[in-house]
Parts: structure tokens; C-alpha cells; sequence
């Protein structure tokens, strides 16, 4: 039987926040009779009630990551308990665009992770009704050139004529490009995504989800040995996986070895009057403002209804508490700005503006995923560090992950360069 628990009393609807109603998407529970809730630290996991064949497997971190993780490892036979320490993807997982491109990173480090993970979401959406649960779908990706509309002239008519743009897109646009097709870029709504992972890893491969905050790791001869979260619970493990995304840099014992930092970026959701004018295009655009200045904001419709636009980005302090991020008011206003001078349907009036966000995506200095097992610390894994491609290459970054928990090495991409081994013998810069 799965279990939900924390260090005080909960129910099972604070394990997700609540999510908007949309006309599509059903909203995620995991239902009672799957769940135990255990209320206070005096009723403690026993863990030795897990079959002995079974590998305890601790996974730190809720975002898509962490839940990846979880998953693959319990489809794999691990008992695996999840800790998250406000609410599941309550960050850059839930605020994210969810575009997933299958050939964008070819050329780099990543281009293996990335193509293998672009396959792994077509295959996840076919085990788990990916378009109905979240919003999967393929996409037609455009490049385009938007000016800014003033005050006299608001969207209305497309300036070049060009029948590649979307006929919803009636700013005043040049200079159209296909920069991916139906065979190569796809989007999933990301919350849903994240959420529909972690609910069947509860209802089908038993994980156990905890809500509480990681304090510290125990080590007995080198070798992880339990999870200590604030308040003093303890969990008995054989491995641990730390996907902490951008408060890696909170947690000393990585802290000191590298730096992962925070990118914060803005969005803001929309939701047209007529939905069903939108078609399936992602925008990337050249967004001029009146005076000049350049923009690249990208615009994700969903088959929610809704209108994903994004950009704005800034690196800043990452805070503490995921609920204390909240977007700089400017940011917010120019991607309003972007909207009604890309589309018409976009503008105030026409369309209801639904969230207004803010989220901190994981970057290292190397621009390079940190992935594998912590030098000197067996058993301590680390996954982190994808900036804005988490949601692309978090199921492969997380089937690897559990092939070497379980195995001692993956097949499914080659996670050697990723290793944090690599920053051994560099000077830690702060």
C-alpha cells in the first residue's frame, strides 16, 4: 500500500495544490483508497516491513526531476519514498512552457539526453493518455519577427501576408520561419505532466511520498545510510537521489563541490475568449519594442484553452520557500505587452489573464546537466542543473538515474559527461 506522509498532520489534497479547472484536463488526485496518511512523527515508517529483495531508494526534490526518478525506480522494484518539502511541482515544473524539442541540442553535450528523452515523452504519452491527463500533443514551432503595436494601432492584420503564419497571429509580423514540425517539437502542460507521473507512481508501484524539508544525509563507512529531515524524522535508505533544482546550492554538502544558480523567469497564462481560434503553433519570436529594443519572448497555446508566454529572465537569489517567488511587476507588464501586440485574441478584453509567475530554472557554470553519483559518497546520487530543458530531458535524465541506482550504469544515454565528478580539482567559484 502506498503511503503519504509528514511531520504533521496532512491531507491528502495538500499534496498538490489545487489546479485550475480547464475544459479538457481532468484534475489529479490520488485517491484514498491508495493512501495512508500517517499524521505525527509517532507513527514512523518501517521500513523493514519492504521486502528484503527490494532497494530503498530516497528521492529529495518534487519537480519533474525528482518525480522521473521516483518513478522509474519503483517501475523498476525499488521501494522509493519521494520528499518534497512544499508541495509537488510547486516551482519551474508546475510554471514551466512544457515545450519538448526532439533536435534542438544536437551538436552539444546534451543532444543524446535530449533525443532520447523527446522519444521517452512519446512513449509515456502513449502508457499514460498523455493528451487527455496532460495536454500532450505535437507542434508546429515558428520563428518569427513581431513590432511592438502602439496605442493607435492594435493587432488586427498581419503585415506580411505570409500563409506560414497562423491566421490568429495578426500583429505586425515578418520574416516567418519553420523551426520545427510535428515530427520534432511537442509540448505536455507541465504541471499535469509531473503530477499524472507521480500519481500513477503512488497508485501502480506503491512510492511513498513525504513532506518535509532535507536537514542532512547520514553516512556509515562512506556510504549513505538515511535521510534526516528538519523536525528529526529519519529514513532508513540504501541510496539517495538529490534533485534539488535550484536550491542545490542551499544544501552545503553540494554547495561546496559546485554551483548550481537560478535563472528566474516570468509568464503569464491567458485565457482567450475563443480558444478554439488558437491553433497548435509554438511562437519564438523577435519581439521589437516602439525605440528598438529586442526582445525573445516564446508563446506556447495549449490544448487547455489556455495561452503559455514566457521571457523576462534575470539571474537573482533563490529564496527559500518556492511559495515566496512572486514575478517583478515590469516583467509581468511586457509580456502583456507581448501578447496583444502578437495577437488580437491576446489583448485586454479578449483574453483573461489567469496567472502571473515567476519560477527559478537550475543552471550550472558549465551550462551542462550535473547527473550521477557524488564523489567520495556511495550511494548519494545528484540530478540537476537542466535550465530550460528540464521538462524536455526529465524522463530520460530520470530512467538513467535509476539504471545506475539499480544496476551500476545506464544504458539509455551515456551519463559520463554529465558527472559531477568533473568539478574535482576546480577552484569553487561563489
Amino acid at each position: 500500500m502506498a503511503v503519504i506522509s509528514s511531520a504533521s498532520p496532512l491531507s491528502i489534497a495538500s499534496l498538490f495544490r489545487p489546479i485550475r479547472k480547464y475544459p479538457t484536463l481532468p484534475d489529479l488526485v490520488i485517491t484514498a483508497t491508495s493512501i495512508r496518511c500517517l499524521s505525527s512523527l509517532s507513527q514512523p515508517m518501517d521500513d523493514r516491513q519492504q521486502p528484503e529483495s527490494k532497494k530503498r531508494v530516497v528521492v529529495c526534490g518534487g519537480g519533474i526531476i525528482g518525480v522521473c526518478t521516483a518513478y522509474f525506480l519503483a517501475k523498476k522494484g525499488a521501494a522509493v519514498t519521494l520528499v518534497e518539502k512544499s508541495s509537488v511541482a510547486c516551482a519551474a515544473s508546475g510554471k514551466a512552457g512544457g515545450f519538448l524539442a526532439l533536435d534542438w541540442c544536437d551538436g552539444g553535450p546534451v543532444e543524446s539526453l535530449a533525443r532520447a528523452s523527446f522519444n521517452l515523452h512519446r512513449s509515456l504519452s502513449e502508457e499514460l493518455n498523455g493528451p487527455d491527463s496532460y495536454g500532450y500533443r505535437p507542434l508546429t514551432t515558428l520563428s518569427i519577427t513581431v513590432t511592438e503595436s502602439g496605442p493607435s494601432s492594435p493587432s488586427g492584420s498581419k503585415s506580411s501576408g505570409d500563409s506560414t503564419i497562423p491566421s490568429w497571429v495578426d500583429g505586425a509580423t515578418r520574416g516567418p520561419r519553420t523551426i520545427g514540425t510535428t515530427q520534432t517539437t511537442a509540448q505536455v502542460h507541465p504541471q499535469l505532466f509531473t503530477r499524472t507521473l507521480l500519481n500513477t507512481a503512488v497508485e501502480k508501484y506503491g512510492v511513498e511520498v513525504v513532506i518535509g524539508k532535507l536537514e542532512q544525509l547520514r553516512f556509515e563507512e562512506g556510504r549513505v545510510g538515511s535521510v534526516v529531515l528538519e523536525g528529526g524524522r529519519v529514513i532508513e535508505s540504501d541510496s539517495v537521489v538529490l534533485s534539488l533544482g535550484p536550491w542545490t546550492g542551499k544544501f552545503e554538502m553540494l554547495a561546496s563541490m559546485f554551483r548550481v544558480s537560478g535563472l528566474k523567469a516570468h509568464s503569464i497564462v491567458l485565457e482567450p475568449k475563443d480558444p478554439s481560434a488558437i491553433t497548435p503553433h509554438a511562437l519564438f519570436l523577435s519581439f521589437h519594442l516602439q525605440g528598438g529594443k529586442a526582445m525573445d519572448p516564446e508563446v506556447y497555446p495549449r490544448p487547455t484553452g489556455e495561452v503559455y508566454i514566457c521571457g523576462m529572465s534575470a539571474e537573482e537569489e533563490v529564496p527559500d520557500d518556492p511559495e515566496q517567488i512572486v514575478g517583478n511587476p515590469a516583467s509581468i507588464a511586457m509580456l502583456k505587452r507581448v501578447g496583444k501586440s502578437v495577437s488580437s485574441h491576446l489583448r485586454e478584453g479578449e483574453a483573461r489573464v489567469k496567472a502571473e509567475q515567476a519560477c527559478f530554472l537550475p543552471c550550472t557554470d558549465d551550462g551542462v546537466p550535473i547527473i550521477g553519483e557524488v564523489p567520495g559518497m556511495k550511494g548519494c546520487y545528484v540530478a540537476t542543473g537542466h535550465s530550460c530543458w528540464g521538462i524536455l530531458n526529465g524522463p530520460a535524465a530520470g530512467a538513467a538515474v535509476a539504471e545506475l541506482v539499480l544496476e551500476g550504469r545506464a544504458t539509455i544515454v551515456d551519463l559520463s559527461r554529465f558527472s559531477p565528478a568533473r568539478f574535482i580539482g576546480r577552484r569553487r567559484v561563489k
